[in-house]
C-alpha cells in the first residue's frame, strides 16, 4: 500500500496520497476514555459520523467496545448491538471507508456486512485466531497494532513492535492478504511507558521500512497529558496536534484522531512542508 488507490469491498477506496489521511474516531461507547457516552446513542453517533466527513475524514473508525486501561469487556452481541446500526446508516451517507474497531472476529464479520470495509485489530490477528480469515473473505484491508498487556521499561520497544508486527503480517499473509492491504499502527499508549511511547513516534521509519503504511494514533492520550499537563483528555488538542505533525513528519501516512477539522488542516500543512522541502 503505497502512493495508491486500494479498492476495498462496497465500491470503496482508500487512497493514500501525499497529506497524511485523517482516520476520525467515533466510540458507540460509555466508557471510553475520552468520548465516552457523549455517541453512544444512534442518532447522535451517525450525526457526528457525518460531521466527520463533512469536515474531510478519509475513514471513519467505529468502535463498539473501550480499549482504555481498565475497560470493561462487552460481549460480541453487544458490540454488536452498538456497532452494525450506525455503521449500516453511515454506509448509506458517505463514500469514504468505514473501519470497525475491534478485536473479535464475530463483530469484524457483522460490520463487514454491514458497509465496513477495514478491520481495525488493536491485536494484530494474534488475540482471535479467525479474525485473519473474516477479513481475508470479505476482501477488506486491516490495520495491524502491537499491543502489551503490561508495560516493561527494560524492553527494546522499537524492535519488541517490529517483532509482533513482522508476527502480524505473516499471519495476514497465510491468510492470503495481501501487503497492499495492511496497514501498521505502534500502538501508542498500549502497554508502553511514556518514554517508549515517544521513541515509537520518533522511530516510525523504522516500522515503514516493513513496507506497510504506518498510522499513528496518539490523539487525546496519556502520552500528551504526561508531557502537557492536561489531565482532562478533552484539553489535549494542541498537544495531540503537534505529536501528529511530528509523526506525520517522521512517515505516519494516517493519521487516527477525535478532532478532525483540524488535523486536516495538520496534514495539509505537513504535505505542503514536505512537498517544498521535495522540490
Amino acid at each position: 500500500m503505497t502512493n495508491s488507490s486500494v479498492p476495498l469491498p462496497g465500491g470503496r477506496v482508500l487512497r493514500l496520497a501525499a497529506r497524511p489521511l485523517v482516520m476520525g474516531v467515533l466510540n458507540v461507547t460509555p466508557d471510553s476514555f475520552s468520548d465516552g457516552g457523549r455517541h453512544d446513542e444512534g442518532a447522535r453517533a451517525v450525526a457526528h459520523g457525518l460531521q466527520m466527513a463533512a469536515e474531510g475524514a478519509d475513514i471513519l473508525d467505529i468502535g463498539g467496545e473501550s480499549t482504555r486501561p481498565g475497560y470493561t469487556p462487552v460481549s460480541a452481541e453487544d458490540e454488536i448491538a452498538r456497532v452494525e446500526p450506525v455503521i449500516r446508516a453511515l454506509a448509506a451517507q458517505v463514500s469514504i471507508p468505514i473501519s470497525i474497531d475491534t478485536m473479535k472476529a464475530k463483530v469484524a464479520a457483522r460490520a463487514l456486512a454491514a458497509g465496513a470495509s477495514i478491520v481495525n485489530d488493536v491485536w494484530g490477528f494474534q488475540r482471535d485466531p479467525d479474525m485473519a480469515r473474516v477479513v481475508a473473505d470479505h476482501g477488506a484491508a486491516a490495520v495491524l497494532m502491537h499491543n502489551r498487556e503490561s508495560e516493561d521499561a527494560s524492553l527494546d520497544i522499537v524492535q519488541e513492535v517490529r517483532a509482533f508486527l513482522l508476527r502480524s503480517m505473516e499471519i495476514a499473509q497465510a491468510a492470503r492478504i495481501s501487503l497492499d492491504r495492511l496497514i501498521l499502527d505502534p500502538g501508542i499508549g498500549f502497554g508502553k511507558t511514556p518514554e517508549q511511547n515517544m521513541t515509537l513516534v520518533r522511530e516510525i521509519g523504522a516500522l515503514a521500512a516493513l513496507g506497510c503504511p504506518v498510522l499513528l494514533g496518539a490523539s487525546r492520550k496519556r502520552i500528551v497529558g504526561a508531557v502537557t499537563g492536561r489531565a482532562d483528555p478533552r484539553d489535549r488538542l494542541a498537544g495531540t496536534l503537534a505529536l501528529h505533525t511530528l509523526g506525520a513528519l517522521q512517515g505516519a501516512r494516517i493519521i487516527r484522531a477525535h478532532d478532525v477539522a483540524p488535523h486536516v488542516d495538520a496534514m495539509k500543512m505537513v504535505a505542503a512542508f514536505t512537498a517544498q522541502g521535495r522540490a
